[in-house]
């Protein structure tokens, strides 16, 4: 579940990548945040693809704080979960019977058109870690940790 490495969910890749959004992503039983910290951005609703074309990303609203998202044949949900000034997302397997998150951050181009996505490590914020109150302090201890992350997948939108 890389989506948003989602590492916006395959490799893990919002986090997204969310570094593609893959299965292995999803690893935690809680999200970041227990409810969204802000509505939907309207310029990352659409079809994504990956630089080397080879995933396909697609971001719907549900209403105005969640997103579906459609990667690789699998569905996911996700909504922004920012924390110490980062745009983080909580990417949850809708697929799997554990329904997993994932912890991506997600940075849009000035221009709207590529995404990019790199999940959280599980290294640094373990994946045993049970409370979103814990979550969030890791990630504020950590803001500055290069290592917080994983590879960076970028997407470029198609429509």
């Amino acid at each position: 579940m890389s989506l948003l490495n989602l590492a916006w969910l395959r490799q893990v890749g919002v986090a997204v990548a969310v570094c593609s959004l893959s299965i292995t992503a999803c690893q935690y039983d809680v999200p970041i945040t227990s409810s969204p910290t802000r509505k939907v951005q309207e310029q990352l609703i659409g079809d994504w693809t990956s630089a080397d074309g080879k995933e396909k990303l697609k971001l719907r609203s549900l209403d105005d704080f969640i997103y579906v998202v459609y990667y690789d044949g699998d569905l996911f949900r996700a909504y922004h979960s920012d924390v110490a000034q980062t745009a983080f997302a909580s990417v949850q397997d809708l697929n799997s019977n554990d329904r997993k998150y994932a912890y991506v951050i997600w940075k849009l181009s000035d221009d709207g058109r590529n995404l990019r996505l790199r999940s959280v490590n599980d290294k640094v914020v373990p994946k045993e870690t049970k409370d979103s109150d814990t979550v969030v302090a890791l990630l504020t201890k950590n803001a500055g940790n290069p290592g917080l992350f994983g590879e960076e997948i970028e997407f470029r939108k198609e429509k």
